[in-house]
């Protein structure tokens, strides 16, 4: 195979010991994986086999991290019914460590997703996720739901959507981004779709019958994952090594990136998991308030797929810039003084778009950093776990801080804003490793 013909900027000399942007736009952009890759040729960017991974991780995605993004419905509906006995705190702790699950085994799954491809994670995740909604389904005690709801379930989640990640960036570089977006975006519609199907079936056939009708309609769509996810790199056995999980750190763009990513995480699930009992808090109906998770991911859908076509063409740090500042923004100018219906709704839509970026668009920015795409797998599950500890302590925070105020949302709602400016500043600051202060750099 030729070597890739060096582009006129790739004499480029690094910025304040940056790793030079030409170099981050020819593999990205131009070389694909190619170079990371040798012997596998460009990543063909669409065709057949593409395109029906993307279908399939978009049908895994909407199973696992949709599911994930309906669990708001959880936090009211065990706090007003199952688990009422216990403070919003105690029950926070089972959404909040079903999204670390979610993002904690990222590393893990990586790894066995670069040595063995995506097949075998995808259906060991399938069988985890069914069973464990399965189990939940015939829950009644606080331990019950927290083994089978935080643990199982949604360590299956974990593997069904980290495995298509990893396989997605294989067969992408110029629309990579857009690739990413497409697929989470599947977490979005699943988080419209989850929340209406499970609040309507729980009043007609009770919780149990509601959480295995919901199992059945997600082995449906993991099915289809399972049928179509494959990688275009054949498996690569490596020596298992805690250095390819570590080895990131050492690179000034990623570390930062990471601890940007621990501190968005930590607020940034909030108005999913706290929109239905603030809009209650605030005087709005149970039956609106019921369609709120369902509003703030229909706007996240949006938010999934167009910064992340933006991300393509003007750079994907710099569209996880604007719109992490942006979500902050809203939560503090709308969320922190709103108190209609209108108010909240608003920011529901508002925040539901900004916000859609922090999932869709993170994957495509360490794949912009990743010199070795046969890593990939192994590095986003590295900055995720990173995010996972962000997303633990996050509800629970969230929870105390509501019982401090004795019911008042303003401290939670200030906490969440915060922590995402703050987050935006690791990420800025990531930019700078890699270009400096080239405001107007594609990166």
């Amino acid at each position: 195979m030729e070597k890739p013909t060096p582009t006129a900027s790739s004499s480029e000399e690094p910025v304040d010991g940056a790793r030079p942007l030409a170099g981050l736009d020819a593999a990205r952009a131009e070389d694909g994986v190619s170079a990371a890759a040798p012997g596998f040729g460009a990543a063909p960017d669409g065709g057949a086999e593409a395109w029906l991974a993307v279908l399939g991780g978009f049908c895994t995605v909407f199973a696992s991290f949709g599911w994930i993004n309906c669990i708001g419905i959880f936090q009211d509906y065990y706090k007003t019914n199952l688990l009422k006995a216990y403070s919003p705190s105690t029950v926070a702790w089972i959404p909040s460590t079903e999204s670390f699950m979610l993002f904690f085994w990222g590393p893990l799954v990586g790894k066995m997703t670069d040595e063995l491809g995506p097949r075998i994670p995808i259906l060991i995740g399938s069988l985890l996720h069914i069973f464990g909604l399965m189990m939940t389904s015939i829950s009644t005690e606080y331990y019950q739901i927290f083994l089978a709801q935080s643990v199982c379930s949604a360590m299956g989640c974990s593997f069904l959507f980290y495995a298509p990640i990893a396989a997605l960036g294989t067969w992408f570089a110029r629309h990579r981004a857009l690739a990413f977006g497409i697929i989470t975006a599947g977490s979005s519609i699943g988080g419209v779709v989850l929340p209406i199907m499970v609040n309507h079936l729980v009043v007609r056939v009770g919780f149990g019958w509601a959480m295995r009708c919901t199992a059945f309609l997600l082995l449906a769509l993991l099915v289809v994952g399972n049928l179509t996810i494959k990688s275009r790199l054949p498996p690569l056995r490596r020596k298992f090594s805690m250095s390819d999980f570590l080895s990131p750190f050492s690179e000034r763009p990623f570390l930062l990136l990471s601890i940007g990513g621990f501190i968005i995480y930590l607020g940034g699930f909030l108005p999913f998991n706290f929109i239905i009992t603030q809009a209650k808090a605030e005087g709005m109906s149970p039956q609106l308030a019921m369609y709120m998770v369902s509003i703030i991911n229909a706007a996240s859908t949006f938010g999934r797929i167009l910064p992340a076509h933006f991300g393509d063409k003007y750079g994907v740090f710099n569209v996880m810039i604007l719109f992490s500042a942006l979500s902050a923004v809203f939560t503090l100018a709308v969320w922190l003084p709103g108190r209609s219906n209108a108010a909240l709704i608003a920011f529901a839509v508002l925040y539901g778009f900004t916000s859609g970026c922090m999932l869709s668009i993170i994957p495509a920015m360490v794949a912009s950093i990743s010199p070795d795409m046969t890593k990939l797998g192994s590095r986003n599950g590295s900055l995720y776990a990173c995010a996972a500890v962000g997303v633990l302590f996050g509800n629970p925070i969230a929870g105390a801080l509501v019982n401090r105020q004795h019911g008042a949302y303003s401290g939670l709602i200030l906490f969440c804003g915060i922590a995402l400016l703050i987050g935006t500043v690791f990420v800025v600051l990531a930019r700078h490793a890699l270009v400096g202060l080239r405001v107007r750099a594609k990166v």
